[in-house]
């Protein structure tokens, strides 16, 4: 088992021994989740810790979106659910990076891709394949996008 499952079981165990409720139904609902990755594909397969991190990331941002959903219905009750369950899965990840830093490496990335010939919103392509290894799982694809876009353009 990897570690990072292994840990996500260790704190499921604890979370029921400790009656959250919270902390355990959002865990399960994780490991499930890498559960069923595992089994989907014509074959059974052990997650690597960078695949079982993806599940997870896939997980806290399907939370992040039904907390807006709820919100835009008007149900504030189970968006907050949805943002709780959104930190307990977010103990798991990266450190996401803050804005200034992304907005460095993307400056960085552009310029890579200036100097290699591509220039404006072409280049779209070339700089998100250098920016993309440097943020992976601590930004937010969209995120990279809007901010590669604007530096594009800009």
């Amino acid at each position: 088992m990897t570690t990072l499952k292994s840990r996500l079981t260790d704190d499921l165990t604890a979370a029921i021994k400790e009656r959250d409720e919270l902390r355990s139904s959002t865990l399960r609902l994780a490991l499930t989740a890498i559960a069923y990755e595992e089994t989907a594909g014509k074959e059974a397969r052990e997650l690597s810790d960078d695949e079982v991190q993806k599940v997870v990331a896939r997980e806290a941002k399907k939370r992040r979106e039904a907390a807006e959903a709820f919100d835009k219905g008007g149900r504030a009750e189970q968006a907050e659910r949805e943002r709780a369950e959104g930190e307990v899965l977010a103990q798991y990840l990266p450190q996401q990076l803050g804005d200034e830093e992304l907005a460095a490496i993307v400056a960085e990335a552009v310029a890579e891709a200036k100097a290699g010939g591509a220039e404006g919103p072409k280049a779209m392509g070339a700089v998100m394949k250098i920016v993309s290894p440097k943020v992976a799982g601590r930004a937010e694809g969209g995120r990279v996008a809007r901010l590669v876009k604007r530096a594009l353009a800009g």
